[in-house]
């Protein structure tokens, strides 16, 4: 029997195995889809707490995910590097939720974890870790069957499907957690972003408040990701021609040196949002039979790789 079972192989069931496994547990993460495959692949994935709350618990995991990940990009773990950031501010809507742990008066919650945060008129500039999903989930797969993990491929149709098999499971399964958990509160919100050959930009930009939808430039080795869209109860994963225009006149207005920027590919993808926020909590209800005790982690919508490591530590205290 595994100590463990991590159900999804996303990037918050990833590091949940990851951090499992380095505090000793046996652990085997189950996929239905192999990790490669899943929406985490899409992520833009440059730190920022999107459409999260100023919970301290948010602020918590945010903040122990900044401090991870910047030690990975200064130890040169794959896809992972330091990235410049200027973030317009066009009025106080930016800045609703603000509760006083982000310091300086007028900054945001999330600046108490961002220690080179400085406002400037008109904008916001600080320095956060930046990921490409495609070598970081490989790394973090490697990393698994490194500690002695195993990567497994399976479908369960119920949480109780595996009761017996392990001493706990973590249900980390996204979007797919709405009918495992039985939790209403899932629900997708499609994200449809665009890739552009990179005329040598090393800045992040961001608007997220311009009036035609969220818009973001994020500068990668080989790349640049523009957004975007954040569209509550959308499932369609197929790209629209009129979205990918829009996306690209917002980003050059943003940053005029995207004016003409070969187009190199489009994708969209559903983000595992939830009312209420991310769950991550061990439910009060073990599985009958057998008594596995399961511990969900989902529902964290765009902010998924800002919240990773963090989440992950809860994870282990909960399963522990």
């Amino acid at each position: 029997m595994n100590d463990v079972i991590v159900l999804g192989a996303g990037v918050i069931g990833l590091t949940s195995a990851v951090r499992l496994l380095e505090s000793g547990a046996r652990v085997r993460v189950l996929t239905a889809d192999d990790p490669a495959r899943t929406v985490s692949r899409l992520a833009a994935a440059v730190w920022y707490p999107t459409r999260t709350s100023p919970d301290p618990r948010i602020l918590a995991w945010a903040h122990a995910t900044y401090d991870e990940l910047m030690g990975q990009a200064d130890a040169g773990i794959p896809g992972v590097a330091r990235r410049p950031t200027r973030m317009l501010v066009r009025d106080d809507a930016a800045i609703e939720g603000q509760d006083g742990t982000g310091g300086e008066a007028g900054a945001p919650w999330w600046s108490a974890a961002v220690p080179d945060f400085t406002m400037h008129p008109g904008e916001w500039r600080f320095t956060v870790p930046s990921v490409e999903m495609e070598p970081y989930l490989a790394w973090l797969v490697e990393r698994v069957r490194d500690l002695g993990g195993e990567v497994t491929r399976g479908r369960v149709d119920r949480l109780a499907d595996l009761d017996g098999q392990a001493g706990a499971v973590v249900n980390a399964t996204g979007l797919a957690a709405r009918d495992l958990a039985q939790d209403p509160a899932v629900f997708p919100a499609r994200g449809q972003i665009v890739g552009v050959a990179n005329p040598g930009l090393v800045t992040s930009v961001r608007d997220e408040e311009h009036p035609g939808g969220m818009t973001y430039v994020h500068p990668r080795s080989r790349d640049v990701v523009l957004g975007g869209t954040f569209e509550p109860d959308e499932w369609s994963e197929t790209p629209d021609p009129a979205t990918t225009a829009a996306i690209l006149r917002r980003c050059a207005e943003l940053v005029p040196e995207l004016e003409g920027a070969r187009l190199l590919w489009e994708a969209a993808g559903l983000r595992p949002a939830r009312h209420g926020g991310p769950r991550v909590e061990a439910d009060p209800v073990a599985l009958p039979g057998a008594g596995t005790r399961i511990v969900h982690a989902y529902g964290h919508g765009g902010a998924g790789v800002t919240l990773s490591w963090g989440c992950a530590d809860e994870v282990v205290r909960l399963v522990s």
